[in-house]
């Protein structure tokens, strides 16, 4: 994986401290799932004690922190990252690719996707097109962001009844950064009334066979050890009713 490397820019000290108040951990609980004791992680996060390359694998893994966050901690650290990040089109990933295609297909006659971090389309399956009628060209060229697609004026918008709670309950659901602002744009806004429990709700698309009722499902591949392939998010869209299952079998 290459030779250890000492990094200037990034605090690891600072940077395990962080990680680990973000997951809401103690320093007790930690070194317990780690298998450390509490004063060895005190004398870590002190900058007493360097840690080697082994127990800053064991803290990431203990945190839970996804595979780019433990190879950056690695980083921080001065040890090159353990996790590669391997190209999707890469033959190393062919089962993959093969595996998400057989999903994708055994998903049918039901839309289902996979995305990538940046929500951009890579694979989907042939009932896609059922959510993309009258669509603009433009935002189905590649890269195609999905979010973009369904809440963009030339998108979905115009054909999702509900448009201003799902448009909620997508953005509730990413971080708020450029994306984030140009999407919220394109909605109109929605003020919580006093029994509000939440925006997740099916999405209601209409579409040339009617009012489709949609709710969603992500899986992601936890056990993955490539960078790539656990970012990797399969989204299936489920009929939330009777009607529209049978739209959706024709």
């Amino acid at each position: 994986m290459g030779s250890a490397r000492q990094t200037e820019d990034v605090d690891f000290p600072q940077a395990l401290r962080s990680a680990r108040r973000r997951h809401h951990l103690s320093q007790l609980d930690l070194a317990l799932r780690a298998g450390t004791t509490q004063r060895h992680l005190s004398f870590i996060e002190n900058g007493r004690s360097r840690p080697g390359r082994g127990i800053v694998v064991r803290l990431g893994e203990s945190m839970g922190l996804p595979l780019r966050e433990r190879n950056e901690l690695l980083l921080a650290a001065g040890y090159a990252p353990v996790y590669p990040q391997t190209s999707l089109d890469d033959p190393a990933l062919e089962h993959v690719r093969a595996a998400l295609g057989h999903i994708l297909t055994g998903h049918l006659p039901y839309p289902a996707i996979v995305v990538d971090p940046r929500h951009d389309l890579v694979l989907a399956n042939g009932a896609f097109g059922l959510l993309t009628e009258g669509v603009a060209e433009h935002l189905l060229r590649p890269p195609v962001n999905v979010l973009r697609l369904s809440l963009h004026p030339e998108g979905l918008a115009p054909r999702i009844a509900n448009l201003a709670q799902w448009a909620r309950h997508i953005l509730d659901r990413i971080p708020r950064d450029d994306l984030h602002d140009e999407l919220s744009g394109y909605v109109p806004h929605i003020e919580p009334g006093p029994d509000h429990v939440g925006f997740a709700a099916p999405m209601r698309l209409r579409s040339a066979r009617g009012e489709l009722r949609l709710t969603t499902t992500i899986t992601t591949f936890a056990t993955a050890l490539d960078v790539t392939v656990a970012e990797l998010k399969l989204e299936a869209f489920l009929p939330a009713d009777a009607a529209t299952a049978a739209l959706l079998a024709e």
